[in-house]
């Protein structure tokens, strides 16, 4: 019998209360997973999500299991119909392919990328997320090198790869 994904998580955009649920996934990945010396201080787009990513075309999503936020990704508007792609996040517990939430949440960012409008989406990670470099190639994103980067690109200083689709 073939896998089945786990459907159970709902993807939905982040609301007012979720705050502390998307720190406390996002930050002990970033620590204790990778091992960066960050802090969600050092984060202040997660202090103000509303004001950074739901701006013009961009928005950001949880996904929700039994009431605790297991995964995140978000869209950038950085204009002329291009967005960047970050905080993509999801729960050691609630990865992989039986549970569909990556897939799901960057499903979902498309979706939303094409109905706004945004024809490019690029997006900015460390050479030690191995397992997201995959995901991302095998969900048509191609390596560029930081020339192919638009000016208002938000690079961020542990970014060291980069990749581009097309919506």
């Amino acid at each position: 019998m073939p896998d089945t994904p786990l459907k159970h998580a709902t993807i939905r955009p982040a609301g007012a209360g979720d705050h502390a649920g998307i720190i406390d996934l996002i930050v002990p990945i970033q620590v204790d997973e990778f091992g960066f010396a960050i802090t969600a201080a050092d984060q202040p787009d997660l202090a103000d999500i509303e004001g950074f990513y739901c701006q013009g075309r961009g928005g950001f999503w949880v996904a929700e299991d039994d009431c605790r936020i297991v995964g995140t990704i978000a869209l950038k508007d950085i204009g002329n119909g291009q967005g960047a792609l970050r905080k993509m996040f999801v729960a050691v517990s609630h990865r992989g392919a039986a549970h569909g939430i990556a897939q799901r949440l960057l499903d979902t960012l498309f979706s939303h990328a094409a109905a706004e409008g945004v024809a490019i989406v690029l997006l900015g990670t460390t050479d030690r997320f191995l397992a997201a470099h995959r995901f991302y190639e095998k969900n048509g994103f191609s390596a560029i090198d930081t020339g192919g980067l638009p000016e208002a690109f938000p690079r961020m200083p542990v970014d060291t790869r980069f990749y581009r689709r097309l919506v």
